[in-house]
């Protein structure tokens, strides 16, 4: 019997809930394509969170996140939130305190930087060296 995956779906704000949806039907297909169990659950994070529960990483979020096998994560943070402290603002307050949690240290985010169009990417020896 093959095994049953379940994730953690932490949409969050901004752009974060519309890539999800896009995210999720990627998951849907790889689903169908290699017949593999998979299951959801959602969870509110960030500014959402802010909104609904009063904090950005509510405790029912650290637990659902702990019981999946993998966390889907779209994005946290705006100016909707801003006037508020540092350490309440979605970033800080969310991201950054689930990354602890979980003993994750690094945020990779890998740049391709296309030919014709290096003079326009700040990834130039006049800039980074």
């Amino acid at each position: 019997m093959s095994k049953n995956y379940h994730i953690a779906v932490l949409p969050g704000d901004g752009i974060g809930p519309e890539v999800m949806t896009q995210a999720l039907k990627v998951l849907d297909a790889v689903r169908n394509r290699f017949a593999m169990r998979i299951t959801t659950s959602h969870y509110d994070v960030g500014g959402a969170a802010i909104d609904n529960h009063g904090q950005p990483l509510p405790p029912a979020t650290v637990e659902g996140c702990e019981q999946a096998d993998a966390v889907l994560f779209g994005s946290v943070g705006g100016p909707k939130w801003e006037h508020l402290p540092p350490d309440q603002q979605p970033e800080r307050g969310a991201l950054l305190p689930l990354r602890k949690h979980f003993k994750l240290f690094s945020n990779l985010r890998p740049a391709k930087l296309y030919q014709g169009l290096e003079a326009f990417c700040p990834l130039r020896a006049d800039i980074a060296a």
